[in-house]
């Protein structure tokens, strides 16, 4: 005991508390995986990706956190000490590797063991990638843009920038912040979510006799929109494609507000850009449309409530711990991450994984909104099928998909839109 209490014990942020106690509903799923699986292009030197993976998990403190009881107050917390368990290489037959694949996904041990499983395996067909981390200490961010641009330039021999700020001293000095400096952000927020009402403010449930937590998802390929739109007008995608959401939620609601949140990457300076960990929060957002205004101003008034609630974003601790969002619609806008990733000059080809019977969804709905390269956009709605069936959320995608296109009028009416 006298070894252990020598250790340093940090608090998780709110967002990471969130996370974890969402997932206690469902400690047996996947639901907080963040995993990929990938067909490596035959020119890769497998020798040198597990060098350049091993390195960046001994260079950042994320990849030894693990989450623990302090051993006095029994809270639940995290250390950064631990152990690095390295990369190495797995040779299996393509009859074995078929099996292995179903298997891949699997529930993180939250306690005392290690948050994120790489994997690379040979095959004599070709060699495959496979890379998870527990959502609650990586973000998209960072598992899909920081974690392989690092792989990237160490696996070409270039030099590698590191964050003057660890994980580990983030958390550190964010808890320092007092109650008494976030009282202001703390009213705001709790004064945006007083109203919300799950009747009012979810899509209405059409589905009986399904497992709570069932996950749901449809794919959507937005029709006659692209990005063209945004290069001629100027608009910022994200809070277009947000204020869509929101004119959706409501038109589906029949309500005259929406009341949801959208998710951003938490990274507002560039000390915080280069951090590898969970960055990203989820900030509500509310607006009544019984207010008849044209989308330029919908949107340009919108815009102001993003840039508050940014300023406001360390006061979301008490969003978080009182769960006032635990079951709002909750949207995202990301560009390209779905798509292949750049290893070495060759694309690293994903490979589909479908849900299995541990899969499990997060929220009643989640909008994700992709940009892809080519300049069109898909959607993405994840959603409990415990609540709501596959045609409705197609629905919800075509609806989307109208509003959209109706918000190229910017002089249009938003009473026009949700008539």
């Amino acid at each position: 005991m006298e070894q252990l209490t020598e250790r340093k014990f940090y608090p998780l942020r709110p967002i990471q508390r969130w996370l974890v106690d969402t997932h206690f509903n469902k400690a047996k799923s996947t639901m907080m995986n963040i995993g990929a699986l990938f067909k490596l292009s035959a020119p890769i030197d497998i020798q040198r990706l597990v060098d350049a993976f091993n390195e960046i998990l001994n260079a950042h403190d994320i990849f030894r956190c693990r989450f623990v009881f302090h051993p006095e107050t029994s809270d639940l917390c995290q250390t950064f000490d631990n152990e690095i368990f390295p990369v190495i290489i797995e040779e299996w037959t393509d009859e074995e590797f078929l099996l292995i694949k179903k298997y891949l996904a699997e529930p993180y041990d939250l306690i005392g063991k290690p948050l994120y499983r790489v994997y690379i395996f040979k095959t004599p067909s070709a060699n495959y990638l496979y890379i998870d981390f527990y959502h609650a200490t990586m973000d998209g961010v960072s598992s899909a843009i920081l974690f392989f641009s690092e792989v990237d330039k160490i696996y070409r021999g270039r030099k590698v920038k590191r964050p003057a700020l660890s994980y580990a001293e983030y958390v550190d000095e964010e808890s320092k912040i007092s109650p008494e400096e976030l009282s202001a952000a703390h009213d705001y927020w709790k004064k945006m979510l007083a109203p919300f009402d799950e009747k009012k403010h979810l899509p209405p449930v059409d589905v009986e006799g399904v497992a709570a937590w069932t996950q749901g998802n449809v794919e959507y390929e937005i029709q006659n929109f692209t990005e063209k739109f945004f290069r001629n007008d100027g608009c910022n995608e994200n809070t277009f494609f947000l204020g869509a959401s929101m004119l959706t939620l409501a038109k589906v609601t029949g309500s005259n507000e929406s009341i949801m949140s959208w998710i951003h990457n938490g990274r507002t300076t560039m000390r915080e850009r280069r951090i590898m960990g969970l960055m990203l929060e989820q900030f509500p957002c509310a607006w009544k449309f019984a207010e008849d205004i044209s989308v330029r101003d919908f949107l340009d008034k919108l815009e102001g409530q993003i840039r508050t609630g940014i300023e406001y974003r360390k006061g979301l601790d008490m969003v978080y711990n009182d769960g006032l969002e635990d079951d709002c619609v909750s949207f995202i806008f990301q560009k390209n991450i779905r798509e292949g990733i750049i290893l070495g000059d060759t694309t690293m080809q994903p490979v589909y994984l479908p849900p299995n019977d541990i899969s499990a969804v997060e929220n009643a709905l989640d909008i994700e909104v992709n940009a892809r390269e080519d300049g069109t956009y898909d959607l993405f709605l994840d959603y409990d099928a415990s609540r709501y069936s596959e045609a409705s959320m197609k629905n919800f995608a075509k609806t989307m998909n109208k509003i959209l296109i109706a918000m190229t009028d910017e002089t249009k009416m938003t009473s026009d839109i949700l008539s």
